[in-house]
């Protein structure tokens, strides 16, 4: 059998999948054509560039909820980007749906996060707005996971050539990335919008996004079921909450551990998808998960606790973001300084071609590939006494 037979016979396999997948043959491309692998698809390609990014491996020491948490059973970014793979790749095994696709998008959903999670997140887009006349430029992780795939990560092609920008992936990894944001409340029936094309993700303005295929919706669903039973197993666990404190109600509908809400929604989602060209709970679950998301927001994320960590994080953010951003386009400052962070900087931009970029584009860029323990250690190297 020739090379390119192995890939041609895992593209002949995906004929078997749902009329509602999207096959790897089908896909709309990249960015920069490619000759294809001899034996992956498309979308497992990608799914092997997203894994052994750089970037991937930094979201083991990014927060998820609680900030550089010590204990080592508390959830990282990088922990829920694996349990959004598992659940999803589940669900799309059950629904015959393109495993490949999904585990793609899952795995390179988050690759934008900010350091401090959300709460990074916040702060950064709240430095963002107050310094740049750019009305486009906004830090959104989403986005930002975007920018990551397309612009900031690097693949090496050969020992003897530079890395190249970006990971080239598929539209539809790429689109499922963009589109992922689980957090909407409500929003538990999620019809595909198979009319997108590349060039309207190239100019997203609105967030939430619908994603173009099937397998998108599966991880924008699952991104909610993968945390929302987590967040309380972790509350549970460093004493910010007891599962008592969650309405019976809630707990009748879903479960009264982690695992349980997770088969209860997971099973719920394949009776009422299965066959047909949407993702979605029945009413009564999905409104059960919206109220534990209220439930989570009023009991574990702005609680004392959180809050606390949330000052302290915001604060970090912020002195990081003037510090940085009042020196990101004085190169020769960057280069020639003593602090080990202004020159990690100036490598940064240099390495990355981002010399002519709006300006706070820089910053950002910077900032939000940091890990939690990176940031808090950069900020005391430039705010030490």
């Amino acid at each position: 059998m020739s090379d390119k037979m192995w890939r041609k016979m895992r593209e002949e396999q995906e004929e078997g999948l749902s009329p509602f997948a999207c096959k790897s043959i089908d896909s709309m491309g990249r960015k920069v054509p490619e000759d294809k692998c001899n034996i992956r698809t498309e979308f497992e390609r990608d799914a092997n560039r997203i894994l052994y990014s750089l970037n991937f491996r930094r979201l083991r020491h990014k927060t998820q909820v609680f900030f550089n948490a010590q204990n080592d059973h508390i959830c990282t970014r990088m922990e829920h980007v694996l349990y959004v793979s598992s659940i999803a790749s589940t669900i799309a095994r059950t629904l015959n749906a393109n495993q490949d696709l999904v585990n793609a998008i899952a795995l390179g959903h988050d690759l934008g996060h900010a350091p401090f999670g959300h709460s990074g997140e916040t702060s950064l887009d709240e430095c963002i707005k107050k310094v740049s006349s750019d009305k486009g430029i906004r830090f959104k992780h989403e986005l930002n996971s975007l920018r990551v795939v397309d612009r900031l990560a690097k693949r090496m092609i050969s020992e003897s050539e530079p890395a190249n920008r970006g990971l080239n992936l598929t539209f539809e990894v790429r689109d499922g990335i963009v589109s992922h944001c689980g957090e909407t409340r409500n929003e538990y029936k999620l019809f595909p919008d198979r009319s997108k094309t590349p060039e309207d993700i190239e100019n997203l303005k609105i967030l939430p996004a619908q994603p173009a295929t099937l397998e998108g919706c599966i991880v924008k669903i699952v991104d909610k079921i993968a945390y929302v039973g987590r967040d309380v197993e972790d509350a549970i666990r460093v004493g910010v909450i007891d599962m008592k404190d969650i309405s019976q109600e809630i707990r009748n509908e879903l479960g009264e551990t982690n695992g349980t809400m997770i088969n209860t929604l997971v099973t719920n989602l394949v009776e009422n998808s299965y066959g047909l060209n949407i993702i979605s709970l029945s009413d009564d679950k999905g409104q059960a998960l919206d109220e534990l998301i209220k439930e989570n927001n009023r009991l574990i994320y702005k609680s004392d606790k959180i809050l606390r960590y949330e000052r302290g994080a915001h604060n970090i953010m912020e002195g990081l973001f003037d510090n940085l951003f009042g020196l990101e386009s004085n190169f020769e400052i960057l280069s020639m300084s003593e602090l080990k962070v202004h020159r990690a900087f100036y490598d940064f931009i240099v390495e990355n071609s981002l010399e002519d970029e709006a300006l706070g584009q820089r910053t950002v860029d910077f900032i939000s590939g940091m890990t939690d323990g990176y940031a808090i250690k950069s900020y005391d190297e430039i705010y030490a006494l």
